[in-house]
């Protein structure tokens, strides 16, 4: 296990979009419109420490518990989950397929304490492929989440936010976090695509947090 401090290193979010879309792909914005922002001021308190709403606490005992798999039923996603951590560009790595979704290893694990544990994936890819997060941004607060763990049991989260923002202007601190009320943090691109950088603008945050008696 690392040490604890160096599981606070907070990444550039840029979704690892060396392969992410090609100029070749039609950008997301023609196929799926954006949705306004619910729930920030809620994210936010969570961040904060401050609970104002029934979540399951952490249970954390020993081992950094890994989740494997990812499926968010109203979206149709049901994904394989891999650790990453940091790329050579200090980037949240992504995995190199846009059906897989990538777990930030130097955070939180499953049923800690604290803190927000992050899971990235692609919205799409140079070949006009769909990603495992390409309709992340239709979720609405009471979606389900489930992500099995490599304990052999899954925990179920119920969505709470869901923000979008240009990625110059998104807080690290606020997702990628050691400290506050236990949390789900999915994170992909989203906005206008950008022809010259090959990338989309904006980064798309889904916030969920733990359902009390369910697994």
């Amino acid at each position: 296990m690392r040490p604890r401090a160096a599981r606070r290193v907070l990444p550039a979010v840029a979704c690892g979009l060396g392969l992410l879309v090609l100029a070749t792909a039609v950008p997301l914005r023609y196929r799926v419109q954006p949705a306004e922002n619910v729930g920030s001021d809620l994210v936010s308190r969570l961040a904060a420490g401050v609970p104002d709403i029934a979540a399951a606490p952490g249970d954390r005992h020993g081992r950094v518990v890994r989740p494997v798999k990812l499926a968010i039923p109203d979206i149709g996603v049901a994904a394989r989950v891999v650790p990453t951590g940091l790329d050579s560009r200090g980037e949240f790595a992504l995995p190199s397929t846009v059906d897989t979704v990538a777990w930030y290893r130097l955070g939180p694990g499953l049923g800690e304490l604290t803190g927000s544990v992050v899971l990235g994936g692609h919205v799409d890819d140079s070949e006009k492929d769909e990603g495992a997060f390409f309709r992340l941004r239709l979720l609405t607060p009471g979606a389900w989440i489930i992500v099995g763990a490599d304990d052999g049991h899954g925990r179920a989260y119920r969505v709470v936010g869901r923000e979008e923002y240009p990625k110059s202007e998104i807080d690290l601190r606020r997702y990628f976090s050691t400290t506050g009320i236990p949390r789900l943090t999915l994170i992909t691109c989203g906005g206008s695509f950008d022809d010259e950088s090959k990338t989309y603008q904006d980064n798309v945050v889904v916030t969920a947090v733990p359902v009390p008696g369910a697994s």
